[in-house]
């Protein structure tokens, strides 16, 4: 998110121990992750246990008075915040203040994000310093940061790429790192996406793997940012759904309740994050400008003053409060292994043509986590989607195909992450349905330049009585107008005309729902026309 709106004898002796034990005990080999580390697609302690971030941002570099925003940020119960930083495109946080960051952050038990917000938008923002510059920063001020593995930390840039040139995203990225380990941090690192932050092009999605392999630490977290792309379920668990499959480590780093660009889905981002045990952070505390105001979670730094963005975040549904545990390093919680006992088979009810209601036995959880929730999932293979999450043992399906058999089992997941064995599977097969389908399109310009334009989202609205199972979108680019990227629909061009087909993950849609996609377009320089009609067929 941009401002648019971070003793002589005890060392003696320690340095003969590690003599004796160097003599005697094989080294660790030298690219051993320390303190916070990736474990699989997990973020653990040192001691082994889960971490999942429950956090916010605080704009320090712009508020770099307001240090009272770590106790009260801790109050409200989050256990991450994430500090906005700055190398010098705003007033430079110098090694002095960053060492005052990282004691607030010990003194409040926070596992602290630092992030040199100066990257943000390269390529598309005038002003805003490359990967590499980033990497200059984090080594002058690298003095405050030695020894704090445990809590801090680093995340190299802030959306270090507007939607200008993102290919190159991958080896900025994968220098950035390699460039951070031969500089000597330890730290778990932190990479934004490209677009913004919100990766609508995937890539670094599509690019993950690689960029992780670049680590030598095998120690970086992927943080993607969920505003106006992400409005939807479908396109939200998507996301989150290929980075599972991948097996890599992701956290959303920054969303909102509103934006500017579009209306983000929070509560199934929040609810995802949730079941799948990944952190998330919001933006932001307090003192947002430039017509984002409504993005602060209280009013003028004051924690009395919640706004109801911030009551939502913090009070609600998956909430901060209901949901974030103390890092175990600040002596919280305990370390919790145990996973909750494997729940009973689920029983299906109330089945119709899109929906269906599961209740099953509840589990039990020894750990000293509590149990958190439940996660539903559908028996088909290898790969096994996530249908619906619940925090009791009842849940309703929605959104399901007419007269298509589910078999589907139910896990359990306590406070630490840990999830409990598949429970025996239980079949259901949904009416066919009945009444007349149909459906809408609308189409809204999110941003444009003097060569090209993005639309998002295309809103596809069922407008009709019953569950649609697929949809096709056409229109028209005016002349001279060329497609030059698309997300969330396949699309083919015919002269002028675009034919956009649903995903497979976003073609059912319940009576009255609505999904999006989205597509970039490039123009003749001094042209000022964008798509301006959609037509819309259901299946």
């Amino acid at each position: 998110m941009s401002k648019r709106l971070g003793a002589a004898s005890a060392a003696l002796l320690s340095l003969l121990v590690s003599m004796l034990v160097s003599m005697t005990v094989a080294p660790s080999p030298a690219n051993a992750a320390v303190g916070l580390r990736v474990s699989g697609a997990r973020i653990v302690e040192a001691n082994g246990n889960a971490f999942v971030m429950r956090g916010v941002s605080h704009a320090h570099t712009w508020y770099a008075g307001q240090t009272g925003a770590f106790a009260h940020i801790k109050a409200l119960r989050a256990n991450t915040v994430r500090v906005v930083l700055s190398g010098g495109r705003w007033t430079a946080n110098g090694a002095a203040d960053v060492a005052n960051v990282v004691s607030l952050c010990r003194q409040n038990r926070l596992i602290c994000v630092l992030e040199n917000h100066d990257t943000t938008g390269y390529g598309e923002q005038s002003g805003a310093y490359t990967l590499d510059q980033a990497v200059d920063y984090w080594n002058s001020v690298k003095s405050a940061l030695t020894g704090t593995e445990d809590f801090i930390v680093v995340n190299i840039g802030n959306e270090p790429y507007g939607n200008n040139n993102v290919s190159a995203w991958t080896s900025a990225t994968t220098s950035a790192i390699t460039r951070m380990r031969s500089l000597g941090f330890q730290h778990l690192l932190m990479v934004d996406a490209p677009n913004w932050g919100q990766d609508w092009q995937f890539t670094m999605r599509d690019n993950a793997q690689t960029v992780f392999d670049a680590d030598p630490q095998g120690n970086t977290v992927f943080s993607v940012h969920m505003y106006g792309v992400f409005d939807t379920a479908a396109e939200i668990t998507a996301y989150l759904d290929a980075f599972r499959t991948a097996g890599l480590p992701l956290v959303i780093g920054e969303f909102g309740h509103n934006h500017s660009d579009g209306n983000p889905d929070e509560d199934t981002i929040m609810a995802q994050a949730v079941s799948r045990g990944l952190g998330y952070i919001g933006w932001s505390w307090s003192g947002n400008g430039g017509g984002v105001e409504y993005l602060d979670m209280v009013t003028n730094f004051d924690p009395a003053s919640l706004t109801s963005w911030g009551q939502r975040i913090f009070n609600g549904a998956n909430g901060i409060a209901a949901t974030s545990r103390e890092a175990t390093f600040f002596g919280g919680g305990g370390t919790d292994t145990t996973a909750p006992t494997t729940p009973g088979a689920p029983s299906a009810s109330a089945v119709t043509s899109t929906g269906a209601t599961l209740t099953w036995t509840a589990s039990t959880d020894a750990g000293g986590s509590g149990l958190a929730g439940y996660d539903v999932y559908r028996e088909q293979g290898s790969t096994d989607p996530l249908i619906g999450s619940s925090t009791t043992n009842s849940v309703t399906l929605t959104g399901l195909t007419p007269a298509t058999q589910y078999q589907v089992y139910v896990r359990a997941r306590d406070g630490a992450g840990n999830q409990s064995g598949a429970s025996a599977t239980a079949t259901f097969t949904t009416t066919t349905g009945g009444g007349n389908g149909g459906c809408t399109a609308a189409g809204t310009v999110q941003s444009q330049w003097g060569s090209g334009y993005v639309v998002q989202p295309v809103t596809v609205t069922n407008s009709g009585t019953s569950g649609i199972t697929g949809w096709t979108v056409t229109f028209t680019l005016p002349a001279g107008h060329t497609l030059a990227g698309s997300w969330n629909a396949t699309l083919t061009t015919s002269g002028q005309t675009v034919t956009a087909r649903n995903a497979g993950y976003n073609g059912t849609v319940a009576a009255g729902g609505n999904t999006s996609f989205g597509f970039q377009v490039n123009r003749p320089g001094g042209n000022t026309a964008t798509v301006s009609s959609y037509t819309c067929a259901a299946s």
